[in-house]
């Protein structure tokens, strides 16, 4: 099963398996991660489960689509490598996916 890294603002980790095919903020959600509220329970209808892709698995995650990137409008301290990450799927090839968790959300 793949593994995803949360990094609190402080440098906390916090290493969860992840089933394929659920999203790393149900992942969040489900482990009790810290600092993702998914207050629209993964319907991207807010900017509540924000997250930083480590640059090094940027790529592997993609890109925004564009109804993400107009809820990231929203989001606080948005970054190049800022994601919802209730629309990042997990899948074999994330498997040791590290993704930060700002300092708050919107």
């Amino acid at each position: 099963m793949p593994k995803i890294t949360y990094v609190a603002p402080d440098g906390t980790r916090n290493e969860v398996e992840a089933p394929i095919g659920s999203t790393v903020m149900e992942n969040a959600v489900k482990n009790m991660v810290q600092g993702i509220e998914a207050e629209c329970g993964g319907a991207c209808a807010c900017a509540t489960c924000h997250v930083y892709v480590d640059d090094e698995w940027a790529a592997k995650t993609g890109s925004p689509q564009p109804m993400e990137e107009d809820m990231l409008d929203f989001a606080y301290d948005v970054r190049p490598t800022s994601r919802l990450s209730c629309q990042i799927k997990v899948t074999e090839e994330l498997d040791g996916l590290v993704v930060m968790i700002p300092e708050r959300q919107a």
